[in-house]
């Protein structure tokens, strides 16, 4: 007999699930769900993340390359296959680019042109980073014809004061021979691939016309993970279709996945959006998180993560002008303490409910 899985039920229960080969079923064995009661295993008593209380990208990165690394956004003028017609048309019903846009910006501009006012920009705000790296952000970075790829990502590793990418994109934009390409440049570059997950649950990726499943993500993170290259999954908490145990679920499922790091956003009413219409219709069709509610989810979330998961993102801010709802906000540099807080308050941490997969592939 295999054991394919093990899941937390609650502090002391473990759900085995078991498969068998065809010599296990020909002496009578049979697969099936058994539950375990466990014995406490005298685990840690405070948090191995210090008083941050889960792992951090930004601490991470300072010890890797010896101080901080700072993203420079550029805009390359891609689109996304949900939105030229390809998937279909308006993009996903959450999504407002401009939200996210920093205001240096100018799609007008070179990349390296680009690149300068960001630096310019960036330096002011952050004069102690060591490292930066270019950010393809907006839309999805790897839809397109693989030479324009090339010159896009050449022209910004030209620049003497980049050390990297990181590639925002969609799971169904990334074609083998990008993946080789971005492999490629990873052996002398840092590279980041940061791919849009949003939902590890089909119905609520349906709903908010992502056009992909949770499949197609799991695809394209096992063959980028399989060239070496480093993951960022985004997920966004809330979204309509979703329900707390799915979310919860989610942590469970992206846990198994060889992602290097995560970006957690809360869903948030953005103008000029599909959602934003449906949420001005009837604001029922679009339950949102209270502001408390979000905190221990987001709790709820990183206790259920693998520790190995770098925590790039807790939480998400979209500019009061471009803001319907919710009523609450709370700024980025709020929102990480509170978690620790509440993380200290119940006396847990990253992984703190996480059960180790022990499937065998």
């Amino acid at each position: 007999m295999q054991v394919r899985e093990a899941i937390a039920q609650d502090a002391g229960t473990l759900a085995i699930l078991f498969s068998v080969s065809n010599q296990d079923a020909a002496v009578g064995h049979t697969a099936g769900r058994y539950t375990l009661t466990l014995a406490p295993m005298n685990p840690p008593t405070s948090s191995p993340f210090g008083e941050r209380r889960y792992r951090a990208w930004n601490e991470h990165v300072k010890t890797r390359y010896g101080g901080r690394v700072q993203k420079v956004s550029v805009l390359a003028g891609f689109t996304c296959p949900n939105r030229d017609g390809s998937l279909g048309k308006g993009g996903c019903t959450f999504c407002n680019n401009a939200s996210f846009t920093p205001g240096y910006l100018d799609q007008r501009q070179t990349i390296t042109q680009q690149l300068d006012a960001g630096l310019d920009f960036l330096r002011r705000r952050y004069p102690g980073t060591q490292r930066y790296m270019a950010y393809f952000q907006s839309y999805s970075n790897t839809y397109g014809e693989l030479e324009r790829l090339r010159a896009c990502y050449a022209e910004a590793l030209a620049h003497p004061d980049v050390s990297g990418l990181a590639i925002g994109t969609r799971p169904d934009c990334l074609p083998d021979a990008v993946l080789d390409y971005l492999a490629e440049l990873a052996s002398n570059h840092i590279i980041e691939l940061e791919i849009g997950v949003e939902s590890c649950n089909d119905a609520a990726l349906a709903r908010v016309n992502r056009g992909h499943t949770f499949a197609t993500s799991v695809d394209a993170i096992e063959r980028a993970a399989a060239r070496g290259l480093e993951v960022t999954a985004h997920l966004m908490l809330g979204l309509p279709g979703e329900s707390v145990d799915s979310m919860l679920d989610g942590a469970r499922l992206l846990s198994k996945l060889p992602i290097h790091a995560l970006k957690l956003h809360q869903l948030q009413i953005v103008r000029g959006t599909l959602l934003a219409r449906d949420w001005q219709r009837d604001p029922d069709t679009v339950p949102l998180l209270g502001e408390e509610a979000c905190i221990n989810l987001l709790a709820d979330v990183i206790e259920r993560l693998s520790p190995r998961i770098l925590l790039q993102r807790v939480g998400s801010e979209v500019p009061p002008s471009q803001k319907l709802a919710p009523e609450w906000n709370v700024r980025l540099s709020e929102l990480a303490p509170r978690i620790s807080a509440e993380l200290a308050r119940r006396g847990s941490w990253q992984g703190y409910h996480y059960v180790q997969d022990v499937s065998k592939q």
